[in-house]
């Protein structure tokens, strides 16, 4: 049998990513300062480290276990066709692409010490306007196409 949507674990997964990668970049003002005095003063980046680094790591966290459910339980098949289902797919390998690059390259600057600064900036910018991107289509698909987009990721799917 096909599956017509996403679990409620994977809906539950998918709305916390989003609400962890906002909250991380909302939350970034002042990580280079915070970062040039964890190298200078050698202080112990887990003790030093603000809620930034927190929210990056538990979006990588989330991120691999969204992968992980999403291998084990399957996804949907695309609603679009054509062109547009080959933008679906490619937009969201991008998006799983920054999910995994920003919080690495962080990662990396905050506990290896590897300057990567500008690297995860352009990562982290670039996956907010491809989620924003994301955003608008799914909204565009729910009001305009009506099409139940937006609603397989808003309600379960029935077992």
């Amino acid at each position: 049998m096909e599956k017509t949507g996403y679990s409620a674990t994977q809906i539950a997964l998918h709305w916390a990513t989003a609400i962890a990668v906002l909250a991380a970049y909302l939350l970034s003002e002042g990580m280079g300062r915070a970062h040039r005095i964890l190298m200078r003063d050698g202080l112990d980046p887990i003790a030093a480290a603000p809620i930034h680094v927190w929210l990056g790591l538990t979006v990588f966290a989330l991120v691999v276990i969204r992968l992980a459910v999403r291998a084990i339980s399957g996804a949907p098949a695309p609603l679009a066709t054509g062109w547009m289902e080959l933008a679906a797919k490619w937009g969201h390998r991008l998006i799983y692409l920054l999910l995994i690059v920003t919080p690495i390259t962080g990662f990396s600057g905050w506990f290896l010490g590897i300057d990567l600064g500008e690297p995860h900036n352009l990562a982290a910018n670039a996956l907010m306007l491809v989620a924003g991107g994301h955003a608008v289509v799914a909204i565009g698909h729910h009001y305009l196409k009506r099409d139940g987009t937006l609603t397989r990721m808003l309600r379960p799917a029935p077992r």
